[in-house]
């Protein structure tokens, strides 16, 4: 099996319904987003998963929540744009763009910061 991992980042302000403390309030963070696929093989280059293809689609998923207040942005306009749904969001936008040779999503990690993140990965039975 192999995993392949890549990495982006946005700029983004939110908060956050409901809840009662500081992230009430709007404020921003810089997200980094990994999203990690796995396949059992290569193909005839020797290449699980090309890293700049992955790149690419996790970059247009992302890119749309590029310096918003994701609030303001579907789904969040009417789901709380915490981390955990941030990550779970990516990983259903990102699983449609890939295809193919038993190629499939593992997970995404959203970070809020350098020291706090949270990992979506689906159940197998899923």
């Amino acid at each position: 099996m192999y995993e392949v991992a890549v990495e982006a980042d946005f700029d983004a302000a939110h908060y956050l319904r409901g809840y009662e403390g500081k992230c009430e309030n709007v404020h921003g963070h810089r997200f980094r987003v990994k999203a990690r696929v796995r396949t059992k093989g290569t193909d005839a280059v020797g290449m699980a998963y090309d890293f700049t293809k992955l790149r690419r689609q996790l970059g247009e998923v992302v890119g749309r929540l590029d310096h918003v207040c994701l609030n303001e942005t579907p789904p969040f306009d009417k789901i709380n744009p915490s981390s955990e749904n941030i990550a779970s969001t990516i990983f259903a936008e990102l699983q449609g763009m890939l295809g193919g040779r038993g190629l499939r999503l593992h997970s995404i990690q959203v970070w809020e910061s350098p020291h706090s993140s949270v990992v979506y990965q689906p159940d197998e039975a899923d």
